[in-house]
């Protein structure tokens, strides 16, 4: 899998990966419904999925995050290096979606072992991120790859009901023994 940031072209996605990525939106309709983030979930547009983008990018300490496997577009995720609330020391896991064609092909569970790397090679010593509370499978992957849940708490941007999720990103390699 490589992983690449997105960048824009004069603030635009170009035209051929914005078809990628709607593509993948749709293929998600059951966490298009569960979330409510555009209007219809069986008719995702690519100027929504473009708006969508946008908003997370005008953020200054976001970043999009592209998997791609053998050239096509697998994956996406969203991370965030710092939260609005200056009292949470950790980065967050904004969206991490695999397309739907290919769950439970080991995607999601690279990509996000990948955000994580980066996070712990920038020095961050955890991660966070917020599952929908009317979304349990996305609260099994997630407990599965270690996250614990330590808080509900409605979302910031839509006042949906969330449970809080967090994983220590212990440096790879290095254990801590007290004598």
């Amino acid at each position: 899998m490589i992983i690449e940031p997105l960048v824009p072209v004069d603030h635009d996605i170009p035209g051929p990966l914005l078809t990628e990525l709607t593509a993948l939106y749709a293929s998600n309709r059951a966490f298009q419904q569960l979330s409510g983030d555009f209007p219809d979930p069986d008719d995702i547009r690519p100027a929504q999925v473009a708006a969508a983008l946008a908003d997370e990018l005008a953020h200054p300490d976001a970043e999009v995050l592209l998997a791609r496997s053998q050239g096509r577009l697998v994956g996406v995720a969203v991370t965030l290096a710092h939260h609005p609330d200056p009292a949470d020391p950790d980065p967050w896991i904004g969206l991490l979606m695999v397309d739907a064609r290919q769950h439970r092909s080991g995607y999601g569970k690279e990509l996000a072992e990948r955000v994580e790397e980066r996070f712990r090679a920038a020095g961050r010593h955890g991660v966070r991120l917020a599952v929908l509370e009317n979304n349990p499978k996305a609260l099994a992957f997630w407990t599965a790859l270690g996250y614990e849940v330590i808080a509900h708490r409605p979302d910031r941007q839509r006042n949906r009901p969330c449970a809080v999720l967090r994983k220590p990103l212990a440096a790879e390699g290095l254990m801590s023994l007290r004598v």
